[in-house]
């Protein structure tokens, strides 16, 4: 008997985390007519999905040729051809309906002259297999896209009358004698009481680990929950030491500035004024893949070609893009960079530094999101009743960067 007093609750399912992958397995899950119960540590709105600025990729064609096997090729090149080709197939493919969804669902992306979802270019996306121009595949709400699509997937759970248990922090996985996961153990943060979730089914969609490290993009929310998790159950984690740095987070702060600065044409440069990725990726310049122009961006720093006091550097230069392409189409950014790095953006280049954004290992599935793990001679035997999505999840369809 605990020495404890622990409250118990029976659902269908229990989805720990509430950012976009959590939010719309709610959803679904809701949709389908199971009682459905999410845990998060935050408000749902609050959660990391909400930093997500420069967009969604999906080969919708609204802006120039494009297909989804031109984005497939691109993902296994960027994944340093180390991510699973069949999982990435099927994301590609799936991505066009997908979004069409979310914009069903009600997420205000922007609009093009004639009405279609707008779409900027971002690093590494290219058309004919990398040898054709680069493609304009990100589909985008401003520069705001992550806050569109968390509060419509936060409104639409609602609507099909998810329960949200808010502040509520997941200890263990519980399983029965066959090894199935038969729900969690949680502790409401507001009260230290501690509570019993029954269900059918865990879904983890805790997102990353990115606050294991100084300086990340990451919120500070974003600490690897659902691998303590699984590994506290004696379950394994996989590809931990695939981590990506984003080229741009401001400097001293690490707060993200997207790649859809780039994609609108702003402009790296060292401390001799000169856009120098010029020189390591010619055709593709500043929207090179991310792990490209992050190695660039060192290299320049250690040749001594860093700006600011220490050298340690470089800048970001959107002065040329004009007052009015930056408050219609970066207005955050120009939020962000006056309130972290003290910058008018419309005046004065941003300084930005290689930071830690996204972690591409995680809980180890297959494509259906099933928690995997070796078991005799089948590498991939399905932990029964875990689920693994969004961040926290290693299918891979990343491989070594994203």
């Amino acid at each position: 008997m605990s020495a404890y007093k622990i409250t118990e609750h029976k659902y269908d399912m229990v989805v720990v985390g509430a950012g976009g992958a959590g939010l719309r397995a709610t959803f679904g899950l809701a949709q389908k007519g199971l009682q459905t119960v999410c845990l998060t540590k935050v408000f749902p709105t609050r959660s990391h999905t909400v930093a997500a600025q420069g967009g969604i990729s999906a080969a919708l064609g609204n802006m120039g040729e494009d297909d989804w096997r031109y984005h497939f090729y691109d993902t296994i090149k960027g994944s340093d051809w180390l991510g699973d080709q069949d999982a990435i197939e099927y994301m590609c493919r799936e991505a066009i309906p997908a979004i069409i969804e979310l914009e069903h669902y009600g997420v205000p992306f922007s609009r093009t002259e004639d009405g279609k979802i707008y779409q900027r270019p971002f690093g590494g996306m290219t058309t004919k297999y990398g040898e054709g121009p680069s493609a304009q595949r990100t589909c985008a709400a401003a520069d705001r896209t992550g806050h569109a699509m968390l509060h419509t997937l936060y409104q639409q759970s609602l609507a099909h009358n998810a329960r949200f248990m808010i502040e509520y922090f997941a200890l263990d996985l519980i399983f029965d004698e066959e090894g199935v996961c038969r729900g969690v153990l949680a502790l409401d943060m507001a009260e230290g009481s501690l509570h019993l979730f029954r269900a059918h089914g865990v879904v983890l969609a805790t997102g990353g680990y990115g606050r294991a490290y100084f300086s990340a993009t990451s919120a500070h929310t974003c600490t690897g929950d659902g691998g303590g998790l699984v590994m506290r159950a004696g379950l394994p984690v996989q590809d931990m030491e695939f981590v990506q740095f984003h080229p741009t987070g401001i400097y001293g702060a690490g707060c993200l500035i997207t790649e859809g600065v780039r994609g609108e044409g702003g402009i790296l440069r060292n401390s001799n004024g000169e856009r120098f990725m010029e020189r390591y990726a010619p055709h593709y310049k500043d929207l090179a893949s991310r792990d490209v122009v992050s190695r660039s961006m060192t290299v320049e720093i250690r040749e001594g070609r860093g700006v600011g006091e220490h050298k340690d550097h470089i800048l970001l230069d959107l002065t040329h893009l004009g007052p009015e392409v930056i408050n219609e189409k970066l207005p955050g950014i120009a939020e962000s960079a006056h309130i972290f790095a003290g910058v008018d953006v419309t005046k004065q280049p941003i300084p930005v530094l290689p930071t830690v954004h996204y972690n591409m290992g995680g809980i180890p599935t297959n494509f259906y999101g099933e928690v995997v793990r070796k078991q005799g001679d089948d590498p991939d035997a399905v932990v029964p009743g875990l689920y693994a999505i969004g961040e926290a999840a290693c299918v891979s369809v990343h491989g070594a960067n994203r």
